[in-house]
This record gives C-alpha cells, structure tokens and sequence, in this order.
C-alpha cells in the first residue's frame, strides 16, 4: 500500500508540474484531470472511497466540463478549428494516458477482491453533507459565487476581445 501511495503521488506530482508548464490550455487540462484522478486514488488507498467518489465527479467532472464550456464560449472562427485538429496529435495524450493508465492498474492491484476495505475509517455521505452545509457552509457558498464570477468575467472579456479584434481588423482593411 505504501508503494501505491508514492506512484499516485508521483504521478499526481509530475501531472501538476505539466498543468503549470503548459501554454495551450487543453493540455493542461488533460494533464490536471490526470492528477485529479492520481489525488482520487490516494484518497481511497486512504480509507475514503467516498472523498474518491467526490474527487472524480466534482473536480474531473463538473470544474473541467466547466473549462471547457468557457474555452468553447471563448473560441472565434477557423483557427480554433485547426487548433483543434491539433490538439487530436499522439503527442499531446499519449502522456497523461500512459499515467492514466499507470493509475488504473494500481487501482485495480489495490482493490481487494471481496470488496471491503482493508484499513481506514469508513465516511458515508450523510457525514459529507453534514460538514458541507453545515460548519463549512460559507466555504461552500463562497465558492460557488467565485466559479460563477469566474464564468461572467470570462464570457465579457471574451465578448471585449472579439469586438476589439473587429474593429482592428476593420481598420487594417480602409
């Protein structure tokens, strides 16, 4: 369980690195899901399926579905369809899928076979939910508010930055 532990770290750790490195946003997208499921794993090696559970859905879930709508929001014309094309390259998945799948078969050594776990406190939903709208409500509410004045901000600027490319290019053109 400990060599477990320090390759989802390791992976994790080498994905976030990437997620910072990168200049096209896709991939670090990639590569910050790819850390998200790496943090997943350490969670249920630690006794919490259910923070697991909560890691996956919420974070490589709901947040990068939400990145991608705002980078979809924020695309203009035929170069975001050649930037796409690019983005389809080996080069560009075939590094967070080789840790993916360095990830997967950990999970899979590590999931006992009669489906219990082997150490660690069990926490059931009804605790979760208890402690996120209960003493960490503020928290909670506070966050919603940011990931929604996230999306406002950028679908104006997005609007700013096309009506100011069109007027350049209008002036280029007299």
């Amino acid at each position: 369980m400990t060599i477990g532990f320090y390759i989802a770290a390791i992976v994790a750790i080498i994905c976030t690195v990437m997620v910072i490195s990168r200049f096209s946003i896709i991939h670090a997208l990639l590569n910050l899901v790819v850390s998200f499921l790496a943090i997943a794993v350490i969670f249920y090696m630690l006794g919490a399926p259910f923070a697991a559970v909560l890691e996956i859905i919420i974070y490589a879930g709901a947040i990068v579905v939400l990145i991608i709508f705002v980078i979809m929001m924020l695309n203009q014309k035929d170069e975001a369809i050649q930037q796409e094309k690019e983005w389809l390259k080996p080069s560009v998945w075939i590094v967070p899928g080789a840790l993916s799948a360095i990830l997967l078969l950990e999970l899979i050594f590590v999931l006992p076979l009669d489906g219990t776990l082997s150490s660690g406190k069990m926490v059931d939903a009804k605790a979760v939910g208890i402690s996120l709208y209960g003493e960490y409500i503020l928290g909670v509410e506070l966050s919603g508010m940011l990931l929604m004045a996230g999306i406002v901000g950028a679908y104006h600027l997005g609007r700013q930055r096309k009506k100011v490319t069109h007027r350049f290019l209008e002036k280029i053109e007299e």
